[in-house]
Parts: structure tokens; C-alpha cells; sequence
């Protein structure tokens, strides 16, 4: 399974809010933003303190992509 944080991006779109402002105001390293611009996996911890920041859902910032779809 791989994730996909399409969402998160539009959603700092929608909410006209940059990424550096997210990094900054969620309190998270570089090397975890450039992980979450990879679309690679990061702790839950750091998902729940995303939601949190921009006051929503798990299911609001990522998807999970099952195998054979990702290929």
C-alpha cells in the first residue's frame, strides 16, 4: 500500500496557507515535509498534529493507494 497527500496540498490551497506556514504552525522537521511532498509514510503522530493545525479529518489530507493501483 503506498499513500498519496494530493489532499493536504489542495487543502493548503483552499486554505491559502503554504507549506512553510504548515511546517512552521504543525511544528514539524524539514526532512518530514520533504517526506510528505514524496509521498512517503510518516508517523500518525504527525498526521494528527496536520489535522489538528488546519482543523480536520485524516481522511481530509491522504489517501491510501492500494498496490496494484499504485503500479
Amino acid at each position: 500500500m503506498e499513500v498519496s497527500y494530493n489532499k493536504l496540498w489542495k487543502l493548503l490551497i483552499d486554505k491559502k496557507m503554504s507549506r512553510a506556514d504548515l511546517r512552521k504552525q504543525a511544528d514539524i522537521l524539514p526532512n518530514t515535509m520533504t517526506k510528505l511532498r514524496r509521498d512517503e509514510l510518516v508517523s500518525m503522530t504527525i498526521l494528527l498534529r496536520i489535522c489538528k493545525t488546519l482543523n480536520c479529518n485524516i481522511g481530509d489530507i491522504c489517501d491510501v493507494i492500494p498496490a496494484e493501483s499504485a503500479k
